[in-house]
């Protein structure tokens, strides 16, 4: 090598180093690019080269950078470090153990290695011991802000909430830039019902997210005010961040005589998701359609498993395999149309349709918004929780079903045996407000107007789900602040969704929150007999409650403004006839109406996948169309 291209590489190479210290990636990653090509065995450029394209999204190249370099150099534990996370983010867990494993036996106080180990800990679902390993990351580098923001995660996992909002807390203090962790700071407080300054902190989110900042994860805005421009605004930065480089579209399979539809998610077991689905999935028609499970969930044994294991042509397990590897594996199996049921929402796979897992790609149930991603062809909606207002708002092209885009299971079992109140924790009398909702969704405006509901139903009970508690504790204190006893808030614990379903005939009136509405928690009270209140919004989340209303032949439910929501629901807790009138209304066309009528339902669902197909083989860019009711 003559002097000259020495010192040409050096420079380079320093350039490169000065661009990773201001976080400069992509600058980094072209300098040390081009020093490499002037010295391409340098076990140093080849590390560097591997931190910068691992921070670009390009686990790929940068692993196999970090392979050559501790090929040429096993003593460089940054190389095995980088190795480590590369095969982390191409979900190769054990392997990343092993290099994370021999970073840090060569150098036993590499704090950025410990914090690797939580995270494959935590990947591997043992947030425990990746706790005791972001602790020994603290213990090495005091004021380490992406081990306080991980083991923020990790007790997130654990659902100790106050630990996690005190990690966040403090890595936001030390690094306010770190991505999504604004975000993550304010839904664990909405989880804690912690509303002081809750105000101010949502603005300050919503500001960054203005700003174009990956300040919040888009499922964290969701219980919050922000408008359908705002959140695709989000989703479309978080894209745009965690996933910089997509795959091409695909052609499609002419070949099949049946359409191929691949189901994925981390769901396909006892959870909300397959409680509303499992029936759509047996009930496909399998002369026109063969259906596939791309599970990379828990593998669980339930009966809901079970059942959904019969219930597909097809259920393959993914959980090993990266984003890649899986949507080469749906290729493999000429899926025509992927079906996302996670969107951005907790233990989500995005990154495999990122990869284009088939030449039609469509979001539904999961994320209730837009994913902001161009490769996300469709949405699954209808005219209520996307109107035409509101359009803009979506990067897919919107397919509007009939009556709801919520499909609901005939077979969700309910107890014969109604627990009595007193086995419920319900005082003997007295009329029961209930929400059964996730605690993150309930936000002060929606509290403040039921403390002023139960000050004006004299006996009246506030029935909640039992959460965390110092949840209950802050709803307690604020209910004290409203002037309410807070022995008037009944809080239920979990129980086995049958009896779940059954005390719900205990109760009078579910009210359903604002800005996230029930989802699954409304069908499961509109199955059980139980009316729901709600008022919808702009958001697709906040439209929801109304569309199975709709659905359901109650459109007298669905409030048009906040006084009309208070009103309504003061009137049906003090005119009995009118209540009884509701609750026979809903008896009398649960069984008919369409939000349960499932065939029916799938019809209409089959009909869309059969347009987006044609599509698709005629060459159309997808577009906005409307499935007729039969």
């Amino acid at each position: 090598m003559s002097e000259n291209t020495a010192e040409s590489a050096k420079a380079r190479f320093m350039q490169g180093l000065e661009a990773l210290s201001r976080e400069d990636f992509t600058t980094a990653a072209d300098h040390l690019r081009a020093a490499l090509a002037l010295m391409p065995d340098r076990p140093s450029i080849l590390t560097n080269l591997s931190g910068a394209l691992l921070r670009l999204g390009g686990a790929v190249e940068a692993t196999a950078l970090a392979e050559r370099a501790v090929a040429l150099e096993p003593g460089l534990a940054e190389a095995w470090l980088n190795l480590a996370n590369g095969r982390e983010q191409l979900r190769q867990i054990a392997d990343a153990m092993t290099a994370c494993d021999r970073a840090l036996g060569l150098k036993p106080d590499y704090a950025d290695a410990w914090c690797t180990r939580g995270n494959l800990l935590a990947a591997q679902r043992r947030p425990g011991e990746a706790i005791l390993a972001y602790d020994r990351a603290f213990g090495l580098r005091p004021g380490f802000a992406e081990a306080h923001a991980n083991r923020g995660h990790a007790h997130h996992d654990l659902q100790r909430f106050d630990a996690a909002l005190a990690d966040y807390t403090a890595a936001l203090r030390l690094r306010p830039t770190l991505p999504g962790l604004a975000g993550r700071r304010l839904q664990t407080r909405m989880q804690l019902c912690d509303w002081d300054g809750l105000e101010q902190d949502t603005a300050a989110v919503l500001q960054q997210v203005a700003a174009v900042k990956p300040a919040a994860t888009p499922l964290a805005l969701l219980a919050t005010p922000a408008t359908p421009a705002q959140q695709l605004a989000c989703a479309a930065v978080h894209a745009r961040t965690a996933w910089p480089q997509p795959a091409q579209a695909l052609p499609g399979y002419p070949g099949h005589d049946r359409i191929r539809l691949g189901y994925f998610s981390a769901d396909l077991h006892g959870h909300a998701t397959a409680w509303l689905m499992a029936e759509l999935f047996e009930l496909h028609d399998r002369s026109a359609f063969e259906v596939f499970a791309f599970s990379y969930g828990p593998q669980s044994q339930d009966a809901m498993r079970q059942r959904l294991r019969a219930g597909f042509d097809h259920f393959i397990e993914i959980g090993a395999l990266d984003d890649a590897a899986a949507a080469t594996l749906a290729r493999q199996h000429e899926i025509d149309i992927a079906i996302d049921l996670k969107g951005f929402t907790q233990e989500a796979r995005p990154g495999i349709f990122a990869q284009r897992a088939a030449p039609v790609q469509v979001s539904y149930i999961g994320y209730p918004g837009s994913m902001g991603a161009g490769w996300i062809d469709y949405i699954l909606a209808d005219a209520v929780t996307v109107p035409q207002q509101q359009r803009p708002h979506y990067s897919e092209a919107v397919v509007r079903l009939p009556h709801s885009y919520q499909v609901n299971d005939r077979q969700r079992a309910i107890d014969s045996a109604t627990p009595t109140r007193a086995q419920a924790g319900l005082p003997a009398t007295g009329f029961v407000f209930c929400c059964f909702n996730n605690s993150f969704k309930i936000t002060p405006d929606v509290f403040a107007l039921w403390m002023r509901l139960l000050r004006a139903v004299p006996g009246s009970v506030l029935w909640l789900l039992a959460s965390h508690e110092i949840t209950m504790g802050n709803l307690r204190k604020a209910a004290q602040g409203h002037g309410i006893d807070p022995a008037r808030l009944i809080f239920a614990q979990p129980l086995p969704l049958p009896q779940h379903l059954a005390r719900h005939r205990l109760a009078d009136l579910f009210l359903d929150t604002l800005h996230y509405n029930a989802h699954t928690t409304a069908s499961d009270a509109l199955w059980a007999g139980l009316p729901v209140l709600t008022l919808p919004g702009e958001s697709f989340a906040s439209r929801v409650g109304a569309s199975l209303l709709g659905a359901i032949g109650l459109p007298e439910l669905i409030a048009g403004s906040l006084a009309d929501y208070e009103a309504l629901a003061l009137r049906l807790a003090t005119h009995p006839s009118a209540l009884a009138s509701i609750k026979a209304k809903l008896a009398a066309q649960r069984d008919t109406a369409p939000l349960f009528d499932t065939p029916r339902f799938t019809r209409h669902v089959e009909a869309a996948f059969r347009q987006m197909q044609a599509h698709q083989r005629a060459g159309r860019v997808p577009e906005d169309f409307s499935v007729p009711a039969d």
